[in-house]
């Protein structure tokens, strides 16, 4: 297996630069607009379990629609392969007092309607992602901006309620991606008229991405074209197509075929099979993702805690590694990756500790077990679910495992329907406001992440204290802080720090992923 390690940074120190302007990048990323690189003309295929549940980026915020997603739209500021801040569709940023952030635009760039991208169009998107109308399940990355200032068609100030230091690294989000405006003003039309909000984007799609949408077979692909107006240098790919295949074996025997080019993600225990494949290879790249065994806290019997840490404290983490992930994964202790700006190993977690675990039962308004369903959508989660579903039999609690397609997935544990569930989480900003704030903060209860439905005031106020918090150690110490009160009570076990795991064609070169897992087809050839 070919293994590639990133250095990772703490995204904090970076957004918290007084200034931040990158000529170089400015040169790089401009110099021979419209020409670019000599493309390759190749029609990519990507093979995925699901197709996106949307492709309005203030619609949706499963991994799925953001693989896609990235490709069309691009942010104020972004990350680069250095795990970097850098000007994206800014052309520089700067931080002029505690609460306003200046963007000077890049001029000149077009969405792919034609529409030109100004300041105008950053306050549309920004507002619009605000809108508690829209209700989108974004809005937590920008509940502390408090007003948009268009200065001049090129500049924009950003006014936040409070000192908001994480503000760049927000940008930098999917949940930051521009929109052409008129795409925006058709969704708010329709809605006036009686239509449903963040309709008319996910139905045309338009950014200033360096891929454009093309076309839609409803359950079956999307494929991309390449933006040959892009502002920078073209992509090497002439398209891309994400095809749904929802089985692990169909995928594999897609990119072993060549009828695929790109397949993820993959299981553990399908790596060597790929690896001795001629013609093909897994790579494997570090994550910011964590996954989980979650509890819906608002459900008997999983509004017992000690119900919660009697099921924890039965779980062999170890043993799950080694023997069902084929020591692949890392073991996850706490809810945030190492990866990630606020991960701290000063935690007291919950241990391996069977004799432990039944006396918490014993403790319970349970002690003579019970039953209940797990929900999940992927293999790899089927089998740890599997051995938990054994081990808690110890426990006289008798699991049913219930395997699901993604999207009703997302919508059956937004709703809260269920009982328990096995999940998965990426960090993608590398910063603890966005591994927790979503996750454990009780205004996000739902489809903005915290399907657990966990609620603690403590915890509250230390993740909303956090975000404005201007001091690295004070701000530190309240993520671990919140941290520690969320695994004494365990409204979800981690189980897994993931390492991500694509099947690529050997022929291919210039495949990169993101520790969120986005993958990065630009430079594809």
């Amino acid at each position: 297996m070919k293994k590639y390690i990133l250095p990772i940074i703490a995204l904090f120190v970076l957004v918290l630069a007084a200034c931040t302007s990158d000529s170089e990048v400015d040169e790089e990323l401009t110099e021979g607009e419209g020409e670019g690189e000599e493309t390759t003309g190749e029609a990519i295929d990507f093979s995925i379990m699901s197709l996106p549940n949307s492709l309005d980026p203030h619609a949706a915020n499963d991994g799925y629609s953001l693989y896609v997603m990235t490709n069309i739209y691009e942010t104020l500021v972004k990350l680069n392969q250095d795990l970097e801040l850098e000007p994206g569709l800014a052309e520089s940023y700067e931080q002029i007092s505690d609460t306003t952030w200046e963007f000077k635009l890049r001029e000149g760039i077009k969405f792919h309607d034609s529409s030109d991208f100004n300041a105008e169009v950053v306050k549309a998107n920004l507002d619009r992602v605000r809108d508690e109308e829209v209700a989108s399940p974004l809005s937590f990355l920008f509940t502390e901006i408090d007003e948009v200032e268009v200065v001049d068609d090129y500049t924009v100030q950003i006014h936040t309620k409070q000192p908001f230091a994480a503000l760049p690294a927000h940008l930098a989000h999917p949940g930051g991606h521009m929109i052409s405006k008129e795409v925006i003003d058709a969704d708010y039309a329709q809605m006036e008229e009686g239509g449903n909000p963040l309709t008319e984007v996910n139905r045309t799609p338009v950014g200033t991405g360096f891929f454009k949408f093309e076309d839609i077979k409803e359950g079956e692909e999307i494929t991309l074209v390449r933006n040959e107006e892009y502002w920078g240098d073209l992509a090497k790919p002439e398209s891309i197509t994400f095809r749904a295949v929802p089985e692990d074996q169909s995928r594999i025997a897609e990119l072993t075929s060549g009828t695929a080019d790109i397949i993820y993600p993959m299981d553990p225990n399908d790596v060597e099979q790929v690896d001795s494949n001629e013609g093909s290879e897994v790579q494997q790249r570090p994550s910011a993702n964590m996954t989980y065994l979650g509890f819906n806290t608002e459900k008997e019997p999983f509004n017992d805690e000690n119900v919660r840490l009697a099921i924890a404290s039965a779980i062999d983490k170890n043993s799950i590694i080694e023997n069902i992930l084929v020591g692949i994964h890392e073991v996850a202790e706490t809810p945030l990756n190492p990866t990630v700006f606020g991960y701290s190993e000063n935690l007291d977690p919950i241990e391996y500790d069977l004799d432990q675990a039944k006396e918490y039962l014993a403790e319970s308004d349970y002690p003579d077990g019970f039953s209940a369903e797990v929900v999940l959508n992927s293999r790899t989660h089927q089998d740890v679910a599997t051995y938990i579903q054994e081990v808690l039999k110890e426990l006289n609690i008798d699991l049913e495992i219930s395997l699901m397609e993604a999207g009703a997935y997302q919508e059956y544990t937004a709703n809260g329907d269920h009982e328990m569930f096995m999940g998965g989480w990426g960090t993608v900003t590398l910063d603890a406001d966005y591994g927790l704030y979503p996750m454990f903060h009780s205004d996000n209860i739902g489809a903005a992440g915290n399907r657990t439905r966990y609620s603690n005031s403590e915890v509250d106020e230390l993740l909303d204290n956090a975000r404005v918090e201007l001091d690295e150690e004070t701000r530190l110490q309240m993520y671990e802080d919140a941290q520690q009160i969320i695994i004494d009570e365990e409204p979800l076990i981690p189980i897994f720090h993931t390492e991500l795991l694509t099947g690529i064609n050997s022929d291919l070169d210039g495949y990169y992923q993101y520790p969120s897992s986005f993958p990065y087809l630009k430079d594809l050839h």
